[in-house]
């Protein structure tokens, strides 16, 4: 286990100078970044001085150096709008955009699950019916437009819960839904699937056979045989949602990285830019190597890969 984990470690820190790479180059191929940074209307003067400040006057392979050895201390240059380091305001927002990302997905997987699993065991009744409509609608549904509905619904016409902003509880349940929708009709398709595939194994009527319970033999059997690619799609629902939360943030003016990031878009703010993309991509990775330890507990076969 421990040399499964190490290896799937090594392998994770080329992924992560990988993105760094594309970070860096994809905003040099975009043009001159002094461009980006600094109103059309300077001067020839305040423009050479800015790209001296910067170090874009310096040889491409020197920037990427300072770029790499900066993102590695987690120095990306302070702010032009906050006059702040970009890291540090990163950081400040970054915990609004995991618990909403965390709340999401509890409710994905609290929804898809059991809906799933009833909707494989119960196969063309009305509960399949019932769920696989419920999956079309949440896969269709664009996530803004869903997110409008609420607040028209919840918020103005029934007054039930804030239609903006943090604090308590009651400001996480509407954004939570709005992000969890999509995920939570996929998970549900895949569950479906999955479970459908593993009660036709021989395994399963074998169990059956035996005269173990119809529940041992769902979860304890069947379940947990189709739980890998389950696992698989639940994992990368996650990271999707870091970096897919800045529709959902805008619309709800959660104060999270996503909304972060289109102030910074909207005021060329290319230092905080590059944070926001070089963390959630950290953040990506990493929960793509919890999924891998997962594989190596459920499965111990995948040991051996």
């Amino acid at each position: 286990m421990i040399e499964f984990i190490l290896r799937r470690l090594f392998l994770s820190i080329f992924v992560v100078l990988g993105v760094t790479v594309v970070v860096f180059m994809v905003i040099r191929l975009s043009g001159d970044p002094t461009a980006l940074m600094i109103s059309p209307d300077a001067s020839a003067e305040a423009v050479a001085e800015l790209r001296s400040q910067m170090g874009f006057d310096r040889p491409l392979y020197i920037q990427f150096w300072d770029f790499l050895t900066g993102a590695v201390r987690g120095d990306f240059g302070n702010s032009l709008r906050y006059r702040e380091p970009a890291f540090g305001l990163v950081l400040e927002r970054l915990s609004a955009t995991v618990q909403l990302s965390v709340a999401a997905i509890v409710i994905a997987i609290c929804v898809a699950v059991p809906a799933g699993i009833i909707s494989a065991v119960k196969r063309n009744t009305l509960w399949d019916r019932l769920a696989m409509f419920f999956a079309l609608f949440g896969q269709s549904m664009p996530v803004f437009w869903f997110g409008i509905l609420l607040i028209l619904i919840v918020s103005v016409q029934l007054q039930l819960l804030p239609s903006s902003g943090s604090g308590g509880f009651n400001h996480l349940i509407l954004p939570a839904l709005t992000l969890g929708l999509y995920s939570t009709a996929r998970i549900t398709r895949l569950v479906r699937s999955e479970m459908i595939e593993s009660i036709s194994q021989d395994f399963v009527r074998t169990a059956r056979a035996k005269g173990l319970r119809e529940n041992v033999v769902l979860f304890r059997h069947a379940f947990r045989n189709a739980l890998i690619p389950v696992v698989t799609v639940i994992g990368i629902e996650a990271g999707g949602m870091l970096g897919g939360a800045v529709i959902t943030e805008t619309v709800f003016a959660w104060p999270g990285v996503g909304q972060l990031a289109v102030g910074a878009i909207f005021n060329r703010d290319y230092p905080l830019i590059q944070a926001v993309v070089f963390t959630i991509a950290c953040l990506f990775v990493l929960i793509n190597l919890v999924v891998d330890i997962l594989y190596a507990l459920l499965d111990p076969r995948v040991k051996l890969i």
